[in-house]
C-alpha cells in the first residue's frame, strides 16, 4: 500500500504564495505519475498538474498555468506544488495523487492513491 500526506496548506493573501508538499512512503517503487487535484465547495475535484517519474513530463490546467510549479524529489518521496501569484478562485482543498503507470493522466479515476487533503484558502 501507499500512503500520501499533504502539507502546507493555510491561509494566504490574494497575490501570495504557499508551497504544498505530498511525503509518500509504504510501496513507493510502485509509484510512477504523481499529481495535484483540488476541490472547492459544491465542485467537482478538478486536475491542477501532474508529473512522471523523470519529471520530464510535466501539465498544468489552464487555470494555473504560468503561476504553480510542480515538482519531486524521488529520494524523498516527496512532491511539492510551488503556487505563486494565488488568487481568491484558487481555494479548495488540495490532494496529492498517485498512480502507477507511466504518462499525465487527467481524470481522478485514473490515480489509485490519495491523500487526506490540505486546505489552501486564499483570501482578497
Amino acid at each position: 500500500q501507499v500512503q500520501l500526506v499533504e502539507s502546507g496548506g493555510g491561509l494566504v493573501q490574494a497575490g501570495g504564495s504557499l508551497r504544498l508538499s505530498c511525503a509518500a512512503s509504504g510501496v513507493t517503487f510502485s509509484i510512477i505519475t504523481m499529481g495535484w487535484f483540488r476541490q472547492a465547495p459544491g465542485k467537482e475535484r478538478e486536475f491542477v498538474a501532474a508529473i512522471t517519474w523523470s519529471s520530464s513530463t510535466t501539465d498544468y490546467s489552464d487555470d494555473v498555468k504560468a503561476r504553480f510549479t510542480i515538482s519531486r524529489d524521488n529520494a524523498k518521496n516527496t512532491l511539492y506544488l510551488q503556487m505563486n501569484s494565488l488568487k481568491p478562485e484558487d481555494t479548495a482543498v488540495y490532494y496529492c495523487a498517485a498512480r502507477q503507470y507511466d504518462g499525465i493522466a487527467y481524470s481522478p479515476r485514473s490515480y489509485a492513491y490519495w491523500g487526506q487533503g490540505t486546505q489552501v484558502t486564499v483570501s482578497s
